[in-house]
């Protein structure tokens, strides 16, 4: 790893520990940075009873802080991955129906009238069936065909997303379909410790498992032929970072709902701090695409008296942001 990009890391995870310090100080209950450091400092005693900085900060706020970091961070790099394997700037981890299939599921739980949990196991597992019927679809015509690949993405997101409209045209209109209304726009606030303990381990090791296929994406953006003749396993490789981004992918959406425009934006900011290789782009994705949700869901708490949907901020924000970075992609692509 080149001097540029060790420093880049390190002022990303700066920035983010900062970011999120700063992140549980601002409320409809201002906290000091003081009182935060302390809280947390003392974790392990027991706190007095009413004591108002402890009941927010860990049992709501810090909850959330950390769920807008995995969240965003995986998304980030379900994205990254992405554009590596289809070779394609313009990829996001929607591209083969995960997001659509997680939608479905959670409505499907909420027709059911299931708890939280039900709804993101069947959100999650929705996701996950979405892709594979995908796949499903190519591995029919032509296994090795990318083309035939992103056509069964395109097929899946089709079928899925009709069947997510089927089920909010057969829901109550006065309990369920706001739920599902809400559920798609994205949100946070339903994130709990025990949500956020279940979560943390699964995204850090896909992380840390698409992070360590950097190389073999690096030779994989040859082609297949020459990815061939450098040892590299193309339809093994190509497979298993779809898994494993589907599943990061899925949990996300299982969690939080559904939030755009991360997966597809964040990669394109980190190739342009740290060039094209995807070993060092997708540890940084990671770091951006938490700051990056960590500032949506601020803004989201904080822009009015109602809280705004936090995907409805990252779509917004994340328009702007690829306005921004859009003369500078074929840089990123080619540095």
């Amino acid at each position: 790893m080149n001097l540029r990009a060790r420093v880049v890391g390190c002022l990303c995870v700066v920035g983010l520990l900062v970011l999120a310090l700063l992140s549980a100080c601002i409320g409809r209950f201002p906290l000091q940075p003081g009182q935060v450091l302390h809280a947390l400092l003392t974790v392990g005693h027991v706190p007095a009873q009413g004591d108002m900085v402890h009941t927010v900060l860990f049992g709501a706020r810090l909850p959330r802080i950390g769920g807008a970091m995995c969240v965003g961070a995986a998304l980030s790099v379900a994205g990254g991955a992405y554009q590596a394997v289809f070779r394609n700037p313009l990829v996001s981890p929607g591209l083969l129906g995960v997001l659509a299939g997680a939608g479905m599921g959670a409505a499907l739980g909420i027709v059911w009238g299931m708890g939280h949990a039900g709804v993101a196991a069947l959100s999650f597992l929705g996701g996950l069936a979405a892709v594979a019927f995908g796949v499903g679809v190519a591995q029919m015509f032509d296994a090795t065909s990318m083309l035939m690949l992103i056509f069964g993405g395109l097929i899946s997101s089709a079928l899925f997303t009709a069947l997510l409209s089927l089920l909010k045209y057969v829901a109550d209109p006065q309990n369920q379909l706001p739920d599902i209304v809400f559920w798609l726009l994205g949100s946070l606030t339903q994130v709990t410790p025990q949500a956020l303990v279940v979560l943390v381990g699964p995204v850090a090791m896909g992380i840390v498992l698409l992070s360590a296929c950097g190389r073999m994406l690096d030779g994989l953006a040859m082609g297949d032929e020459e990815a061939r003749t450098l040892g590299i396993p193309v339809m093994a490789l190509r497979y298993g970072v779809i898994g494993g981004a589907t599943v990061l992918a899925a949990m996300t959406v299982a969690v939080a709902g559904m939030i755009g425009w991360v997966g597809l934006v964040v990669p394109h900011v980190a190739r342009l701090l740290v060039g094209p290789c995807n070993m060092r782009v997708l540890p940084v994705s990671a770091c951006v695409g938490a700051m990056f949700l960590l500032v949506c869901d601020d803004l989201a708490r904080t822009l009015s008296a109602e809280e705004i949907p936090v995907g409805l901020i990252a779509d917004l924000l994340g328009v702007v942001v690829f306005v921004a970075v859009l003369p500078l992609l074929r840089r990123g692509w080619r540095a």
